[in-house]
């Protein structure tokens, strides 16, 4: 397994005129031939962008999504785009922001490869490890609705018997085309980890306990042995991430069994501040994975400071050696196209912090 110092999660800020023509195109504006030479543009730009920075791993910027789990709803038929439950998201301040998830509503049918396109664009034009991030089987879980979806799929577990097929034939076409780093975008774990939210499942007669043996079951089985042949999987685990907003808080010690059960080698961590908890949870890693630690905020301009985010690095390394340690971005820029609020200028000085931060604590790769 590849030991990457600085990693990327995943989304960067949309430019404004990839946002234009997103929707020009969607309104007939735009021919197809003339949309892609835009999004080609825009993931050229996304490349220079972490290139420039430094960065050990380069990503597409998600630039080809109008969310990070868009490449689901745009690929496969059966989903009502913003039909399913409303979700906040908040900051603390206050605000709140209401987003509208998709809903499954007929038979799921994949009607083009998801990723296939940004992996071979990307892979042609990056010289360093080219990552792809997949949405997991159990965020897509939260697209099922037991009124709206029962038409399609009597029960949530014939749903999601459907994606994860849909899931593993992604990774093969993946990696028989080369590709050798999978992240895996896992958010919905938050709801597994935030007190109040465990509460609110109780009081709906689920198990939150029960509820993440499944999520684990079913990232393992959308793995398979894939990991065992040269190939990188890493999960995201983030408390939501929507125009600098969240909604979720808490340590990860409920949900630890992701850490002690998962086929995942790589664990891409939010750990920005104190909603994320302290480091102590980290002893549940095994022995051969690595540790991602997401202490570069995306939701807040500030720059952090180089030697704080290196002494934080030695508060983990007492509960996971140093070696065993890399460094990224707490999550995406733009999880959703409208982005979060920072200017593309803070998001490049904050790709290149951590680069440099990484080649200052672990030397160059």
């Amino acid at each position: 397994m590849s030991t990457y110092r600085s990693d990327v999660v995943g989304s960067l800020l949309r430019p404004a005129y990839l946002k234009q023509s997103r929707e020009r195109h969607a309104k007939g504006e735009m021919t197809d031939a003339e949309f892609k030479k835009i999004e080609d543009r825009a993931v050229d730009e996304a490349i220079a962008l972490q290139v420039q920075a430094g960065l050990d791993v380069v990503t597409d910027g998600e630039q080809r999504r109008y969310a990070f789990f868009g490449h689901l709803i745009d690929s496969v038929e059966g989903y009502d785009k913003f039909g399913g439950w409303a979700i906040p998201f908040r900051d603390e301040q206050g605000n709140e922001l209401i987003f509208k998830r998709p809903v499954v509503v007929s038979r799921l049918k994949r009607i083009r490869p998801m990723c296939v396109e940004e992996f071979t664009y990307l892979r042609a034009r990056a010289d360093r490890a080219a990552k792809v991030t997949l949405i997991s089987a159990q965020q897509a879980a939260a697209y099922y609705d037991p009124e709206k979806s029962k038409g399609a799929y009597a029960t949530i577990d014939a749903y999601l018997a459907d994606v994860v097929d849909i899931l593993r034939t992604e990774i093969a076409e993946l990696v028989h085309l080369g590709c050798t780093y999978i992240q895996v975008d896992a958010p919905q774990y938050a709801a597994l980890l935030d007190p109040q939210i465990r509460e609110g499942y109780r009081k709906r007669g689920n198990d939150p306990d029960r509820l993440l043996d499944r999520c684990i079951e079913l990232d393992n089985a959308v793995i398979g042995d894939h990991a065992t042949r040269g190939v990188t999987f890493g999960i995201h685990l983030c408390r939501g991430n929507n125009q600098s907003k969240f909604y979720a808080s808490g340590g990860y010690e409920p949900i630890a069994d992701v850490f002690r059960r998962t086929r995942f080698q790589r664990f891409l961590l939010e750990y920005d501040d104190e909603r994320s908890g302290g480091f102590e949870p980290l002893r549940n890693v095994p022995e051969d994975r690595t540790v991602v630690l997401g202490l570069i905020t995306t939701k807040k301009p500030a720059l952090e400071k180089r030697d704080e985010l290196k002494r934080r690095i030695e508060a983990a390394a007492k509960f996971v050696p140093m070696e065993r340690l890399a460094l990224s971005p707490q999550c995406g820029f733009a999880s959703t196209e409208e982005g979060n609020l920072l200017t593309p200028e803070e998001e490049a000085a904050k790709l290149r912090l951590v680069a440099e931060t990484a080649r200052e604590v672990w030397g160059k790769a």
